[in-house]
């Protein structure tokens, strides 16, 4: 295995090179870039940027672990705009393999394209739910969304890379079962998870248990720590999540790609339009550290 990170944490919004710059001087071995809609995608990765961020990832000694970009309406009632989004997802695609990438991420999408409430505002809400409209045609909207993931991972199988598909609460896909229909509706070899823990314990998972359930089909995972009120994103060790038995558990089914550390909530850590700091930088350094003496009590090998 070998540790990465996000690049959106250093730096939310393009330009990336500095940012991707400072991920190598820290020592990781693995990046993931990001488009974070169709107009990123076009204004910032143009041919001539794609290999100029291609060389310098590689001049930098790191691995672009996966590229990231969520379309816009894939499980939107609207067939156009469906249509749209399986347009913006094969772009992804290319770009992704012009930057060298072997496997993209996209966070599952909401039923029917709907806003639910952030769920990092539960822990002080009163009352939590969720106001449906009516009439709504759930079978349906399942399908249709079925058949756009069909589409998506048909487009990855051609070029040659893997979906790794991130569950997020509330959406069509936000656990083990959901991720497991999925898997059976879809039936694309290209198709996996972006095992991510901060998402899956809110939704009353027990992290080490999604690996087992899911196995082989986890392509990459993202690791940050809550307490399973809300998918907060702290350093691994300071919240709830079992490390040891999730480390455990991805060493048991065979899992050796990237463990990438993905601080969203900690001190430091960049928003939009807000710069990240060095206090960033000491809490991924902390992150990394604490799952490095876990993985060598395993008897994890870690590149180092």
């Amino acid at each position: 295995m070998k540790f990465g990170t996000t690049v959106w944490t250093y730096q939310w919004d393009a330009p990336y090179e500095e940012a991707l710059r400072r991920i190598a001087g820290l020592g990781f071995k693995a990046v993931e870039l990001i488009a974070w809609n169709r107009e990123a995608l076009d204004s910032y990765y143009t041919p001539q940027r794609v290999r100029d961020l291609r060389a310098l990832v590689t001049d930098l000694g790191l691995e672009l672990s996966e590229f990231v970009s969520t379309p816009h309406g894939m499980a939107s009632p609207d067939a156009a705009v469906r249509e749209q989004a399986v347009d913006h997802f094969k772009r992804v695609v290319e770009v992704a393999v012009e930057l060298g990438a072997t496997m993209v991420n996209s966070v599952a999408a909401n039923p029917f394209e709907l806003q639910f409430p952030r769920i990092l505002q539960k822990h002080v809400a009163q009352e939590w739910s969720m106001d449906f409209p009516p009439g709504l045609d759930w079978k349906q909207n399942w399908a249709d969304y079925v058949e756009v993931m069909r589409r998506c991972c048909a487009i990855c199988e051609d070029a040659g890379v893997r979906y790794a598909l991130e569950p997020h609460p509330y959406r069509w896909m936000r656990n083990a079962a959901s991720m497991q229909r999925l898997l059976d509706h879809v039936d694309s070899p290209a198709l996996g998870m972006n095992f991510d823990p901060s998402h899956l314990f809110p939704m009353g998972e027990l992290s080490e248990m999604v690996v087992y359930e899911i196995g082989d089909r986890i392509f990459h995972t993202h690791f940050s720590d809550n307490d399973g009120t809300s998918n907060a994103h702290w350093r691994p060790g300071k919240g709830k999540i079992n490390w040891r038995a999730v480390l455990q558990a991805l060493k048991d089914v065979g899992y050796d790609s990237v463990l990438s550390i993905e601080l969203e909530d900690v001190p430091g850590v960049a928003h939009r339009g807000v710069a990240s700091t060095p206090a960033l930088d000491r809490e991924v350094t902390l992150a990394r550290a604490y799952l490095a003496e876990l993985c060598a009590d395993l008897g994890i090998h870690v590149e180092q």
